[in-house]
Formats: C-alpha cells, structure tokens, sequence
C-alpha cells in the first residue's frame, strides 16, 4: 500500500507523478495535456508551457476561449491567489494570446528539429512515394495549401495505409506555408510527411497540446494512455 507520507511533493505542491489539476475546473490529467503557469518574483504569471520555470507554478486544462473569459471575469486570478496562497498575483490581459504563442513556438520548433533530423519528408511527390509504399506516419497541410493538393495526398496515403474509403485525411495546420517555410528553414513547405513512427510521437503531442489550446482539430495520433481529465480539448467551461 502506498504510504502517502513518503510521496515525493514538486515545487507546484503536487505529488511527484504525471498527473496535475486545473485550478480552474479541479478536473485532472497528464502533465502533457496540460499547460502550467509560473509566478514570477513580481507577482505577474507567465505562461510556462515547457514546465521548466523555477518556483511555483499552477496547472490549467481549457481551451483558450474558455481561458480569456476567465482572465476577464477574474475567476483565473482568484483560483491562481488560492493555488499560490497570496493575494499578489497579476494576471495579464493577453494570457490567453502569450499562451497559445508559446505553444505554436514549441511545436514549429520541434517540426524543424525532425526537419534536421530527417525523419520528415517534404514536396509533394517525396511525400507521395512515402505515402503509397505504407511509410508516413502523419501527414501536414499548410492553412493555404489546395484543396486538390491535399485530396491527392490523402488519398497516397490511404492506398498505403490499404484504408481505401476510409476518411484518412492530412491534418491542416493552423498556419499558412509561410510560417512552415520559416520553421523548417526549407522553401516553399505546403505539405508535411513524418517517416519516423517516434517522430510522429513527439511531433503529434506538440501539436495537439497547441491545436487543443486553440480548439484546432488533433492529430489522432494513437496512443496507449490518454488523459480522463480536463485537458485543453475537455473542459467547456469554468
């Protein structure tokens, strides 16, 4: 039996495993879904979406729209004064806009490190080839891409992937090929193929804690343990 005085606590409070509450819905779930906040020595909370800021920090589980009216109507402030046990908390009107920043940030940055690592394939005839012969994994479209683009692909992949008439679709991304260009530091990147099936793992839980934020659709990237709790897609309000 597991003997609750020996539970290693962290610097949130909490007992040292995976799981966190909202302070906002006291729904639970994976560290990984949810996003932590970081008081700052001049009482401000900053957005902490790496969880790697010193000090106490507190944990939130809904999308941003959720988010912005709880900042407006205060409720975010007086759950976090409760969390951090003082009344000197500030919280910043664009909490909601820094946070989903932060997001897009990490999970562009980690689509240019697969992008260096080579575990992804760009151009839309690389892509294809992947596709048929069963070796993509995932499958990105930029915000501007064609839809006849896009429908050609999706179907090079469900040929592969022998799911004919099946709705297997690329996921669109919530940003044009500008932004993909920028972040994978290649020229002109409509589409995404992701050829390493641990790539796929790592790129799919960046950007689905970003599009969850962003009540974006997911990846659907299959996983063995997926949260019960409050993740950004699972809390409707506050």
């Amino acid at each position: 039996m597991r003997n609750p005085r020996n539970d290693t606590v962290d610097a949130d409070g909490n007992v040292a495993t995976g799981e966190r509450t909202c302070v906002l819905t006291r729904g639970k779930g994976e560290r990984d879904t949810l996003i932590r906040l970081a008081l700052g020595p001049d009482g401000r909370v900053y957005p902490d979406v790496r969880a790697k800021a010193p000090g106490r920090g507190a944990w939130i589980g809904v999308a941003r729209a959720v988010l912005d009216i709880a900042v407006a109507k205060g409720k975010l402030r007086g759950a976090l004064s409760r969390a951090f046990k003082t009344n000197d908390v500030a919280v910043p009107d664009d909490l909601g806009s820094r946070i989903e920043d932060a997001l897009s940030r990490a999970a562009l940055e980690r689509l240019g490190l697969e992008a260096r690592a080579s575990t992804l394939a760009t151009g839309s005839d690389r892509i294809e080839e992947a596709a048929r012969k069963g070796g993509l994994h995932l499958l990105f479209h930029a915000a501007d891409a064609s839809a006849d683009g896009n429908r050609k692909l999706d179907q090079a992949w469900r040929v592969g992937m022998d799911e004919e008439g099946s709705a297997r679709a690329g996921l669109i991304l919530a940003v044009d090929r500008t932004i993909l260009s920028l972040a994978l530091g290649r020229e002109n990147v409509v589409h995404i193929g992701v050829i390493d099936v641990r790539a796929a793992a790592r790129v799919a839980a960046a950007v689905d804690r970003w599009h969850g934020f962003i009540d974006h659709a997911p990846t659907g990237w299959p996983c063995e343990k997926k949260s019960q709790g409050s993740g950004p897609r699972g809390a409707n309000g506050v």
